[in-house]
């Protein structure tokens, strides 16, 4: 049965326009006029989303979410904010208020709908775990007891978790899945991406800063740490960390406590931290670019994510669940999927892992004329064996190479279908992020 999504609204043209939108999209929808009617339905219907306007009559978005979120038969409905304000400031309510995502209007269609799939899968896959079931997500899909053993031992604990693997392999996936698991789920889940926090601003996003505290500071902001208060922070990415940042994170961590820029005060912290990487963090701290006391800090349990390259015997079957999943999304029947597909995906190296794999099954898909999955042209030639000639430089200038090469092919678009984020696997401010860091530019 497709999801159904409750369209939150008190302008009846917005709500004609966003149900014809997802009624094309294959979606039910469900609408309120007003917070007090959202509340209602959420509890009679359980919708699957719930699209949320904040400036409303009487209770506004914000205290609407907050109660959804307050209530257990509610909490769990993903709720994404539609609104024409883009302050930053509100942005941060929104997520502090417990909702999963934010779009401002006029908003993008094609980016909305692909949002919505994004965070309705997350939801699926995490109710999966909840229950037990026997997978956790696409990317976990196969010989992976181990890490869904990891999971269930870790959930119920308090314990600080580093979650690492290559990009694409599931890591916030696994984060989703602890939180919604543990005694927390009624909590918060803040997710920040470290590496696209511009640098001067990294301590204010996570701490927070006091007005005035720099040139810009208008008003008191609360960081992402007070924001997950009696929930869970996660922090992707958490090696781009500028050492000063890190700084600070061990003394939260250790002390329970924080500071926000250009503050005197100290606040009480009751966060769980559970911190993601694709870098080796035990070897920047031992080249000394990472603390070594908070990298111990961190890896209080470690669930090491394998690459899709490693678990090859996993790929026939990713590939006929993914394609059976994109079919779904598409609209498009699926009668079987090419043998010398599965061949040549069960040979490729899959350097963006299941994202990777996901995205050329979707091209193949909408490629193909048929019900027949083909597509085996989108394959680029095999790579030859990197690891025998390792002189040829170090792993960060092989990662630089590689991305140079996506980007050049892609005419160096970052975002949309055919852009080089999507062919990589990653959010284009997760590839801006490694651009800067590997002092990638387009070449004129």
């Amino acid at each position: 049965m497709e999801a159904e999504i409750l369209i939150v609204d008190d302008e009846p043209a917005n709500v004609d326009l966003l149900e014809q939108e997802l009624a094309d999209a294959g979606y039910r929808t469900v609408s309120a006029p007003s917070g007090e009617k959202a509340l209602e339905i959420s509890r009679q219907k359980q919708p699957d989303l719930i699209l949320l306007d904040v400036m409303m009559d009487g209770i506004d978005g914000y205290e609407t979410c907050r109660r959804l979120k307050a209530a257990a038969a509610t909490r769990a409905i993903p709720v994404i904010f539609l609104t024409a304000l883009s302050d930053s400031f509100q942005k941060v309510r929104g997520f502090g208020a417990g909702a999963v995502d934010y779009v401002t209007k006029p908003f993008d269609n094609e980016e909305l709908l692909a949002r919505i799939r994004t965070h309705l899968g997350l939801r699926r896959e995490i109710q999966k775990v909840v229950r037990g079931g026997e997978s956790v997500g696409d990317a976990l899909i196969g010989n992976l007891s181990e890490v869904r053993a990891q999971i269930a031992q870790v959930a119920p604990t308090d314990s600080t978790v580093l979650i690492q693997g290559e990009t694409g392999t599931g890591k916030e996936l696994v984060a989703r899945a602890i939180h919604e698991s543990s005694a927390r789920r009624g909590g918060p889940l803040v997710a920040v991406n470290c590496a696209a926090l511009p640098h001067e601003l990294v301590e204010s996003e996570l701490f927070g800063h006091e007005k005035g505290a720099f040139t810009g500071a208008l008003q008191q902001r609360r960081g992402r740490f007070e924001l997950a208060e009696g929930g869970t922070l996660l922090l992707d990415e958490v090696g781009e960390l500028t050492p000063e940042a890190q700084a600070k994170l061990l003394r939260v961590l250790q002390e329970r406590s924080l500071e926000r820029v250009g503050g005197m005060k100290t606040l009480p912290v009751d966060v769980r931290v559970i911190a993601a990487t694709n870098r080796d963090l035990q070897a920047l701290a031992g080249a000394g670019r990472f603390r070594a006391d908070l990298y111990y800090r961190l890896n209080v349990f470690p669930i090491v994510l394998p690459p899709l390259r490693e678990r090859r015997g996993d790929i026939p079957r990713l590939v006929q669940h993914l394609a059976e999943k994109a079919a779904r999304r598409l609209g498009r029947e699926l009668e079987a999927v090419s043998p010398a597909f599965v061949e040549r995906a069960a040979a490729h190296d899959w350097p963006g892992n299941v994202r990777e794999l996901e995205n050329v099954i979707e091209r193949a898909l909408i490629m193909s004329g048929g019900a027949l999955l083909d597509g085996t042209d989108l394959f680029s030639p095999p790579a030859r064996n990197t690891a025998a000639t390792p002189a040829e430089g170090t792993l960060e200038s092989l990662e630089r190479a590689y991305i140079v090469r996506v980007l050049e092919g892609a005419g160096w678009q970052i975002e949309g279908e055919r852009g080089a984020a999507r062919i990589l696997g990653l959010n284009p401010s997760t590839l801006r992020g490694r651009m800067r860091k590997l002092g990638i530019k387009k070449t004129s």
